[in-house]
């Protein structure tokens, strides 16, 4: 059971706004509280930010673990690594695999998300466009026919929360419909629809845009393609990338001031070398180099995920982008939080919800992580009390 304590002096964003000279209050359930104790522990976090854990909905690995491939304690070992980069809520994303493989993988996965280890499963390919494939095996890609996605919901039993479609092959709408019956997210990707395709799609059901730009057709004057449709509806939460190599700065600014900050998802799409290192790596069944914390495919140089720390795309939007702090962290833990259907429990820091935080100096590098009322990363100043 976690330690009461209350954590003092910093700048706290809030759903409703940032307070200066902060304080957030961890009941012994490590749950937030709204009235301290006489004799709580405090933690002086002057100077700092606290602000809530962050919320990472396609993640496929991490220190060195992958979570398509690797066993149980690879995957605890990549949630760990994010863990300590402030990622408190995440999602395991699988690669393009043999149908069989990724029903298997499904239940291992199912039963950490059971466990509380994962918020859950998210199948990126097989039902993908081969001219979009990016970094998944073009042998083992099949068109989205509905059975086959049923399959892997059954396989997750009730933890799948997303499954990534080229929306515009056959059984691609309809398998649509069918998540969203579900009330599993549809999410449109790895796609080479046009502008009318995709808004089929949208109005089928189709609520997010998978790392939105990267592996679809660029947005045209005479031929806007999926980026205007997924950009233009407000019923679309667009996923992006924000480590300065899958999107130039002023195209992610685009897309982040055109959808506004309730409608984008801060992603990591990361892979097993993040927070682990250059060097040579598997991604399914395709073999990467990384190389200055650039992850692409040995055969082709297709960008392979990232390497991306959540951590480090929080600190890049505040101090290259320049984004307000509280429409970072609407992208970064709300609004995630809120379409996986967990907001309830996490996403902002508000009495009753799991105390999942993240302190962050003033230079918006993290020196501290709380997760259900526990440090993972204590801050260096003293406790007292």
């Amino acid at each position: 059971m976690a330690a009461r304590k209350v954590l003092t002096g910093a700048r706290v964003v809030l759903p409703t706004g940032t307070v200066a000279d902060g304080r957030v209050i961890v009941d012994e359930r490590g749950r937030i509280a709204g009235h301290a104790h006489e004799g709580d522990a405090t933690v002086d976090l002057s100077g700092h930010w606290v602000v809530p854990g962050f919320v990472d909905m396609h993640n496929h690995g991490g220190g060195g673990a992958s979570f398509t491939s690797g066993s149980v304690a690879d995957v605890l070992k990549g949630v760990q690594t994010h863990r300590e980069h402030g990622t408190t809520t995440i999602v395991a994303s699988t690669v393009t695999g043999d149908m069989d493989f990724l029903a298997q993988r499904a239940g291992i996965l199912s039963e950490l998300a059971e466990q509380g280890d994962i918020a859950g499963i998210h199948f990126e390919g097989p039902f993908i466009s081969p001219c979009r494939k990016g970094a998944h095996d073009e042998s083992l890609l099949r068109d989205p026919d509905p059975a086959d996605v049923r399959k892997l919901m059954d396989a997750a039993r009730g933890q799948a929360r997303m499954f990534t479609l080229a929306t515009e092959l056959p059984g691609g709408t309809d398998s649509v419909r069918l998540l969203a019956e579900h009330g599993v997210i549809a999410a449109i990707g790895h796609t080479d629809g046009t502008y009318e395709q995709t808004v089929e799609a949208i109005d089928a059901g189709a609520t997010v845009a998978t790392h939105l730009y990267n592996a679809m057709p660029a947005l045209g004057h005479r031929t806007p393609g999926p980026i205007a449709a997924l950009l233009e509806d407000e019923r679309v939460t667009v996923e992006l990338i924000n480590d300065g190599t899958h999107l130039h700065p002023a195209a992610f600014q685009l897309a982040f001031h055109h959808a506004g900050a309730d409608r984008t998802a801060l992603i990591t799409d990361a892979m097993d070398a993040a927070g682990f290192g250059d060097g040579e790596y598997m991604l399914g069944t395709l073999a990467v180099e990384v190389k200055d914390s650039v992850a692409r495919l040995v055969d082709g140089g297709s960008i392979a995920g990232s390497t991306l720390t959540l951590d480090r795309a929080f600190k890049r939007a505040a101090t290259i982008d320049r984004l307000p702090v509280e429409d970072i962290v609407r992208a970064i833990s709300a609004n995630p939080a809120k379409l996986l259907g967990v907001y309830d429990r996490v996403g902002s820091l508000e009495p009753g919800k799991d105390a999942d935080l993240v302190v962050l100096d003033a230079t918006f590098t993290l020196v501290g992580v709380m997760r259900k009322g526990e440090w993972v990363i204590a801050p260096q100043e003293a406790q007292r009390g």
